[in-house]
């Protein structure tokens, strides 16, 4: 094709900052959706992986605080430094000691002279006898904390279940 004399190719002045500004504006929003959906991804994961950890010990603590015996059952607190009703006691039929306490963001599982770290993510544990007038029955209630996303959000996941003592 020939181009008609005296005029040359090329872009106006108005059609190239048009240009300019439609990119910035899609390189402003691209990136806030990228953040966006990286921090929902995160938070997702999270708390995926703390509800994985809340059953896991939920469904230890249960396991073996079902063949506790009713008259050994001790709740209290490990410290001064831990909140009340934070530290359970029992011993099984068998004749195993089994202590359950929070120490800082860890949950602890003593069994005899062993330790073992349920969780580091704990926030807060509560254990409570649900009715005065029947010790077989402990409600055990568990929250879990994790910082995400350069430490501004926390995900949470909270537990709780009642445990009936079978002896």
């Amino acid at each position: 094709m020939v181009k008609p004399p005296g005029r040359r190719g090329g872009y106006t002045l108005t059609e190239m900052l048009m240009v300019v500004a439609i990119i910035g504006i899609l390189a402003t929003v691209g990136a806030r959706i990228l953040v966006q959906v990286n921090r929902y991804f995160i938070m997702t994961s999270t708390r995926a992986e703390l509800q994985r950890e809340a059953r896991a010990l939920m469904y230890v603590i249960n396991r073996n605080l079902r063949q506790g015996t009713t008259a050994s059952v001790i709740i209290d607190r490990a410290n001064t430094s831990q909140p009340f009703y934070s530290r359970l006691t029992f011993t099984k039929i068998q004749g195993t000691t089994i202590r359950y306490y929070q120490s800082g963001t860890s949950l602890i599982q003593q069994v005899g002279t062993q330790n073992r770290t349920l969780t580091k993510n704990l926030k807060y544990l509560a254990l409570t006898f649900p009715r005065s007038d029947d010790l077989s029955i402990v409600s055990v209630s568990v929250t879990l904390e994790k910082s995400i996303y350069q430490g501004r959000t926390k995900a949470l996941h909270m537990a709780s279940e009642k445990v009936r003592l079978m002896n």
